[in-house]
């Protein structure tokens, strides 16, 4: 383990804040960063066999989580939120970065969570075995598009690594 990382996650206010450790947590691990991403919230609901937590539309800037088990978590286990918003911003950051195989993009998960946190943290359980903690979770297929349009909102100054400002 480096930094303490699991500190700079509960330090976390929003899920800017969160991005800005996923991205910095990524680039460490792999070299690799991407600027200009937007964070969509949708609700995707649930569906036979589970729900997603998220997904990235390839060749597109955008990536969206899904507000029901967000919700879920703020009203069952709130100590889940942040580690779980970790967990699948990295898993949809790694898509973005250009990893398109899921089962690759869910070992990089678990291999960058575990290396940052540790095996004992939350977000590195939950990338290694989800169902635990939401039990009968999918995972998005590639370039997964929910059939119907979802309604997104729109978090503003998401990416903020990636604002400039003139002084």
């Amino acid at each position: 383990m480096e930094e303490n990382f699991e500190e700079r996650l509960e330090e976390c206010n929003d899920f800017s804040d969160i991005f800005e450790l996923v991205k910095e947590v990524a680039e460490k691990a792999l070299g690799r960063t991407r600027a200009g991403l937007m964070l969509g919230i949708a609700e995707l609901g649930q569906t036979a066999g589970g729900f997603i937590g998220g997904y990235h539309e390839m060749d597109s800037n955008l990536i969206v989580m899904n507000a029901t088990p967000l919700r879920r978590i703020k009203e069952t286990n709130s100590g889940l939120f942040k580690p779980y918003c970790f967990h699948v911003l990295l898993h949809e950051y790694l898509h973005a970065l250009g990893f398109i195989d899921e089962e690759k993009v869910r070992s990089l998960t678990a291999g960058i969570s575990s290396r940052f946190f540790g095996g004992s943290h939350l977000a590195t359980m939950i990338s290694k075995d989800v169902s635990r903690f939401m039990p009968g979770l999918i995972y998005a297929g590639l370039n997964l598009i929910p059939k119907k349009e979802p309604t997104l909102f729109i978090v503003q100054g998401f990416d903020k690594g990636n604002l400039t400002y003139v002084n």
